[in-house]
Protein backbone atom coordinates (compact mmCIF):
# COMPACT_ATOMS: atom_id res chain seq x y z
CA UNK A 1 0.00 0.00 0.00
CA UNK A 2 1.18 3.52 -0.78
CA UNK A 3 2.59 5.13 2.36
CA UNK A 4 -0.21 7.22 3.95
CA UNK A 5 2.21 9.93 5.07
CA UNK A 6 3.60 10.29 1.56
CA UNK A 7 0.06 10.25 0.17
CA UNK A 8 -1.08 13.00 2.58
CA UNK A 9 1.91 15.15 1.64
CA UNK A 10 1.20 14.62 -2.07
CA UNK A 11 -2.46 15.53 -1.54
CA UNK A 12 -1.41 18.76 0.18
CA UNK A 13 0.95 19.59 -2.70
CA UNK A 14 -1.68 18.75 -5.33
CA UNK A 15 -4.26 20.94 -3.60
CA UNK A 16 -1.75 23.82 -3.52
CA UNK A 17 -1.26 23.35 -7.26
CA UNK A 18 1.71 23.12 -9.56
CA UNK A 19 2.36 26.87 -9.33
CA UNK A 20 3.17 26.36 -5.64
CA UNK A 21 5.43 23.37 -6.36
CA UNK A 22 9.17 23.38 -6.77
CA UNK A 23 11.71 20.97 -8.19
CA UNK A 24 12.08 19.71 -4.61
CA UNK A 25 8.56 18.24 -4.95
CA UNK A 26 9.40 16.16 -8.02
CA UNK A 27 10.87 13.23 -6.02
CA UNK A 28 7.62 13.00 -4.05
CA UNK A 29 5.64 12.67 -7.28
CA UNK A 30 8.08 10.15 -8.80
CA UNK A 31 8.03 8.11 -5.56
CA UNK A 32 4.25 8.04 -5.66
CA UNK A 33 4.16 6.96 -9.33
CA UNK A 34 6.65 4.17 -8.65
CA UNK A 35 4.95 2.94 -5.46
CA UNK A 36 1.57 2.98 -7.14
CA UNK A 37 2.78 1.33 -10.34
CA UNK A 38 4.49 -1.46 -8.47
CA UNK A 39 1.39 -2.41 -6.47
CA UNK A 40 -1.74 -1.30 -8.32
CA UNK A 41 -3.23 -4.03 -10.53
CA UNK A 42 -4.67 -1.59 -13.06
CA UNK A 43 -1.31 0.08 -13.65
CA UNK A 44 0.46 -3.29 -13.50
CA UNK A 45 -1.73 -4.43 -16.39
CA UNK A 46 -0.74 -1.33 -18.38
CA UNK A 47 3.01 -1.64 -17.81
CA UNK A 48 3.34 -5.44 -17.83
CA UNK A 49 4.80 -5.67 -21.35
CA UNK A 50 6.24 -2.18 -21.64
CA UNK A 51 9.88 -1.17 -21.84
CA UNK A 52 10.18 2.60 -21.56
CA UNK A 53 13.09 4.73 -20.38
CA UNK A 54 12.08 8.35 -19.86
CA UNK A 55 14.56 11.20 -19.52
CA UNK A 56 13.09 14.42 -18.11
CA UNK A 57 15.10 17.62 -18.45
CA UNK A 58 14.04 20.84 -16.75
CA UNK A 59 15.79 23.42 -18.88
CA UNK A 60 15.58 26.38 -16.50
CA UNK A 61 16.37 24.47 -13.30
CA UNK A 62 19.29 22.35 -14.55
CA UNK A 63 17.57 19.23 -13.18
CA UNK A 64 17.35 15.84 -14.84
CA UNK A 65 15.30 12.84 -13.80
CA UNK A 66 14.67 9.44 -15.30
CA UNK A 67 11.94 6.87 -15.05
CA UNK A 68 12.23 3.27 -16.20
CA UNK A 69 9.42 0.81 -16.90
CA UNK A 70 10.78 -2.67 -17.49
CA UNK A 71 9.61 -6.21 -16.78
CA UNK A 72 6.43 -4.92 -15.15
CA UNK A 73 8.27 -2.70 -12.65
CA UNK A 74 8.86 1.01 -12.46
CA UNK A 75 11.84 2.85 -10.97
CA UNK A 76 13.19 6.41 -11.05
CA UNK A 77 16.24 8.44 -10.17
CA UNK A 78 17.97 11.78 -10.55
CA UNK A 79 20.46 12.38 -13.32
CA UNK A 80 20.58 10.68 -16.69
CA UNK A 81 19.56 7.25 -17.92
CA UNK A 82 21.40 5.28 -20.56
CA UNK A 83 19.64 4.95 -23.89
CA UNK A 84 16.31 6.68 -23.13
CA UNK A 85 13.43 5.67 -25.39
CA UNK A 86 12.43 9.33 -25.27
CA UNK A 87 13.55 12.56 -23.67
CA UNK A 88 11.23 15.40 -22.87
CA UNK A 89 12.48 18.86 -22.04
CA UNK A 90 10.53 21.74 -20.60
CA UNK A 91 10.84 24.66 -18.23
CA UNK A 92 10.15 23.81 -14.61
CA UNK A 93 6.61 25.25 -14.60
CA UNK A 94 5.53 23.05 -17.53
CA UNK A 95 7.37 19.91 -16.35
CA UNK A 96 6.05 20.14 -12.81
CA UNK A 97 2.58 21.02 -14.11
CA UNK A 98 2.59 17.89 -16.23
CA UNK A 99 3.59 15.68 -13.29
CA UNK A 100 0.91 17.29 -11.14
CA UNK A 101 -1.69 16.60 -13.81
CA UNK A 102 -2.35 20.30 -14.48
CA UNK A 103 -0.64 20.52 -17.87
CA UNK A 104 -1.77 18.36 -20.73
CA UNK A 105 1.43 17.07 -22.33
CA UNK A 106 -0.08 16.77 -25.79
CA UNK A 107 -1.29 20.39 -25.78
CA UNK A 108 2.03 21.57 -24.35
CA UNK A 109 3.90 19.64 -27.05
CA UNK A 110 1.71 21.10 -29.81
CA UNK A 111 2.28 24.59 -28.39
CA UNK A 112 6.05 24.04 -28.33
CA UNK A 113 6.26 24.16 -24.53
CA UNK A 114 7.65 20.60 -24.39
CA UNK A 115 10.18 19.13 -26.75
CA UNK A 116 10.29 15.38 -27.24
CA UNK A 117 13.17 13.50 -28.78
CA UNK A 118 12.75 9.81 -29.44
CA UNK A 119 9.74 7.53 -29.54
CA UNK A 120 6.50 9.57 -29.47
CA UNK A 121 4.43 6.43 -28.78
CA UNK A 122 6.41 5.92 -25.57
CA UNK A 123 5.81 9.57 -24.68
CA UNK A 124 2.05 9.09 -25.16
CA UNK A 125 2.18 5.89 -23.09
CA UNK A 126 3.97 7.79 -20.33
CA UNK A 127 1.28 10.49 -20.36
CA UNK A 128 -1.43 7.82 -20.12
CA UNK A 129 0.30 6.32 -17.06
CA UNK A 130 0.50 9.77 -15.44
CA UNK A 131 -3.21 10.36 -16.11
CA UNK A 132 -4.18 6.93 -14.76
CA UNK A 133 -2.01 7.48 -11.68
CA UNK A 134 -3.67 10.84 -11.04
CA UNK A 135 -7.14 9.27 -11.30
CA UNK A 136 -6.15 6.61 -8.79
CA UNK A 137 -4.55 9.26 -6.58
CA UNK A 138 -7.84 11.16 -6.42
CA UNK A 139 -9.56 8.00 -5.14
CA UNK A 140 -6.81 7.47 -2.58
CA UNK A 141 -7.00 11.10 -1.45
CA UNK A 142 -10.72 10.62 -0.76
CA UNK A 143 -9.83 7.74 1.58
CA UNK A 144 -7.53 9.89 3.73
Amino acid sequence: MVDKGKLAKLKEKMEAGADAASVDDIPLVWDFFVDLANENEEIQDEIADATVRVQMVLTDADNKYWLRVEEGKMSWGEGTIDDPTFTFSAVKKIGVGMLFGEVDATSAYMAGDITVEGNLQDAMFFQEIIELSMEIAEDLFDEL
